[in-house]
């Protein structure tokens, strides 16, 4: 439930020029579990509305964050703060605040991820502190006590939402974006994709056990090889999969096998935990090579990155993952998320066993 019974609209980050497919999932979704609703878009956000408004607390009850593909991160929005005075924005945003009902376990200062919201991320960083301040005298500030997220949107200079989400069913970062560190010695920066792709999609538990010495993975389309290289910074043993050539490194490395062969005709000779793919190629060739990967029982896991279409993305992930899923055993899982690091790409993390948080 979203922990405030005022909020009027559904708000969701989501990459620039990709509002329209979070739209459509979100309507989409939505009318799965019997809520209608319409959708404004603006510059890296969209609002979804329900019909009537009293139907907010079914989407908080049926609709699960982690399986959304173009949100990046969400908050029931219950508060619109205009005409914010620039010499005192705090005090009006703390009276807006006052509502809450209980103390809150995190506060998120976002803007939106444009090229028009960026130059607010100075202004965010300013006013983070002294409204985080401003909260602890008011609803009350208790990190890591379970209660609701509160999260204040900087739109402009003047004009900011704020929101509640629920710390279980929402992304752990502003914006949703996770903060990596660089890999300097990397041979591509590629490497970031499968690194956000682990964080948001493995739990602290499950990158512990499924990522570690001992454990052996296939890297298709490998060249030049920044996921085999973040493979190998676990300690997992690869089979390097393209004709192309790799870093020297790797090529140096006893742990990385090079295989010059077609990552479409390709198949190990015993079970892999692991199957990684950066392909550029069609998504539905993609996805119909994960499901041949999968239904064999060829790997465990497995992390993708469909390349996507210009137009109706959400259309052409939603069929694809409807043909992975189908050759998942009952009890595997198929999340997909267009992550901070992809572009015009989703990445897509299978699995042949139940979940864990």
């Amino acid at each position: 439930m979203w922990p405030i019974d005022s909020s009027d609209a559904v708000c969701a980050w989501t990459r620039a020029g990709m509002e329209s497919d979070c739209a459509a999932e979100l309507i989409e979704r939505a009318a799965v579990a019997g809520v209608a609703g319409w959708c404004r878009t603006g510059d890296g956000l969209v609002e979804f509305h329900p019909t009537p408004a009293e139907q907010l607390p079914t989407l908080a009850r049926t609709m699960a964050f982690r399986e959304l593909v173009f949100i990046r991160q969400w908050f029931a929005r219950f508060a619109i703060c205009r005409d914010l005075p620039p010499d005192d924005r705090i005090a009006p945003l703390a009276r807006a605040a006052a509502v809450i009902p209980q103390p809150v376990s995190a506060i998120r200062m976002e803007y939106p991820d444009t090229d028009a919201g960026r130059p607010l991320a100075r202004l965010a960083r300013v006013l983070a502190r002294p409204f985080e301040t401003a909260i602890a005298r008011g609803p009350g500030f208790q990190p890591d006590r379970g209660g609701p997220v509160l999260h204040c949107a900087l739109l402009d200079g003047s004009t900011a939402l704020l929101g509640l989400s629920d710390a279980a069913n929402s992304a752990p970062w502003p914006l949703g974006i996770p903060r990596l560190r660089a890999h300097r010695q990397a041979p591509s920066r590629s490497v970031l994709k499968l690194d956000e792709a682990i964080a948001r999609f493995l739990s602290d538990n499950e990158r512990a056990t499924w990522l570690r010495p001992g454990r052996t993975a296939v890297d298709l389309g490998a060249a030049p090889g920044g996921w085999t290289w973040l493979l190998r910074h676990y300690g997992v043993t690869v089979s390097a999969v393209d004709n192309g050539p790799l870093a020297q490194s790797l090529i140096e490395d006893p742990g990385v096998d090079h295989r010059a062969e077609d990552g479409f005709q390709y198949r190990p000779r015993r079970p892999v935990d692991w199957l990684v793919c950066d392909m550029v190629e069609r998504p539905h060739r993609i996805a119909r090579l994960l499901a041949e990967w999968l239904s064999r029982g060829d790997c465990r896991h497995a992390i993708v990155n469909l390349k996507l279409p210009m137009k109706q993305r959400w259309q052409t992930v939603s069929s694809q993952v409807d043909t992975i899923a189908a050759a998942l055993p009952g009890d595997g899982r198929l999340l997909a998320n267009q992550l901070y690091h992809d572009r015009e790409e989703v990445t897509l993390f299978a699995t042949r066993s139940p979940l864990t948080r």
